[in-house]
């Protein structure tokens, strides 16, 4: 497959040296981000794949400032849509692969959510058991029709034979927006769903769900919309301009972070804002993913030890970045992410029931 027949390449911005257009490229280099629009909203009711424009959003993430970013930056440019929908899923499953043999990390800009499907299958290709985080104001579970839709490709996905899921989280689900009985067989079988109530104000409490996220997508529906509408299905109520961008920052900084997806953006809106919002989730981005590969790959630990009746569990607290586990393997892989709050409760005589599932 030639990436010149999928892709049209960026236009030219001239930048200065200090702003990070200065630095991207238009080639996918080893162990790099790799940025991709892309046009197809198919996925939704009444949804097309006429071809859009992202200069302004490109623009204003070319002039932000690329601080001391080592990791190679790389806008491949805008996919072409396929003829069917199928092709676009198709064709976007292929150059995500491409990605992936350079352990580079593509990110999906654009698109309907359901496109979530396509990054899942082509992390799927390379690595088993994904643990999985998406932001998402909406839980739907729907099995209909042979297309996949936002509406069903989440219940495609975890009960797909082919697929191996390990853990999945569902964040900024908002209860009066979706089917009680979604969001109650979520919870029976023992996958993490977290109200937007939780999420707001500080990261800290669902921190540890991106901590290990092999896949990470965003529904732009979970941010409160300005102007003309942030998302394609714009939302009173979700993330604030502040929220969104502390938690993509979240998102980088995930230990194993592959694929990340940034779905449901009205790219047709004439609110400048909107934009620029999406410009700055990009760089906010980037620079938890830099200051990830920045940090040493050998880690230190403190125990603590926490008694609840009688019995005795183990927390255990990373001497540089400061986060929290749970459990006493001597293997760090195997330890469970949980925020210092966690801790405190524990110390209080209430353990989180998701430390003891496995």
């Amino acid at each position: 497959m030639n990436i010149e027949d999928i892709i049209i390449p960026p236009r030219k911005i001239n930048t200065e040296k200090w702003q990070l257009g200065h630095a991207v490229s238009q080639e996918i280099q080893e162990n790099g981000i790799v940025l991709i629009f892309c046009s197809d909203y198919r996925g939704i009711k009444n949804g097309e794949a006429e071809i859009l424009d992202f200069k302004t959003v490109r623009r204003e993430l070319y002039r932000l400032s690329k601080l001391d970013f080592e990791i190679p930056v790389c806008d491949l440019g805008d996919l072409i849509s396929g003829r069917t929908y199928q092709d676009t899923h198709y064709v976007l499953q292929e150059l995500l692969s491409m990605c992936h043999y350079k352990n580079a990390v593509p990110v999906i800009i654009g698109g309907s959510n359901d496109l979530a499907f396509s990054l899942f299958s082509a992390l799927n290709f390379h690595q088993k058991n994904l643990n999985y985080t998406q932001i998402s104001n909406i839980i739907s579970l729907s099995n209909e029709g042979e297309e996949i839709t936002e509406k069903n490709f989440l219940s495609r996905i975890l009960s797909s034979k082919n697929f191996t899921i390990k853990n999945y989280h569902h964040l900024g689900y908002q209860k009066h927006l979706n089917e009680t009985d979604s969001v109650k067989l979520m919870k029976e079988v023992e996958f993490e769903v977290i109200r937007l109530a939780e999420m707001m104000n500080s990261t800290e409490k669902t921190e540890p769900f991106f901590r290990r996220a092999d896949l990470v997508t965003v529904n732009c529906d979970a941010v409160e919309s300005m102007g003309d509408g942030f998302s394609v299905n714009p939302q009173v109520n979700g993330l604030n301009r502040r929220e969104i961008c502390a938690y993509m920052k979240e998102i980088g900084l995930s230990e194993n972070l592959k694929s990340v997806g940034i779905f449901n953006f009205n790219a047709q809106s004439e609110t400048f804002i909107n934009h620029q919002l999406l410009a700055q989730m990009i760089w906010h981005l980037i620079e938890g993913i830099n200051i990830q590969h920045s940090h040493p790959k050998e880690r230190q630990y403190e125990t603590f030890w926490v008694m609840i009746d009688d019995d005795q569990y183990a927390f255990q607290r990373d001497s540089f970045s400061g986060l929290w586990y749970f459990g006493d393997d001597e293997k760090p892989e195997n330890l469970i992410p949980c925020s210092r709050l966690e801790y405190e409760e524990a110390k209080r005589g209430q353990l989180n029931s998701r430390f003891l599932k496995n």
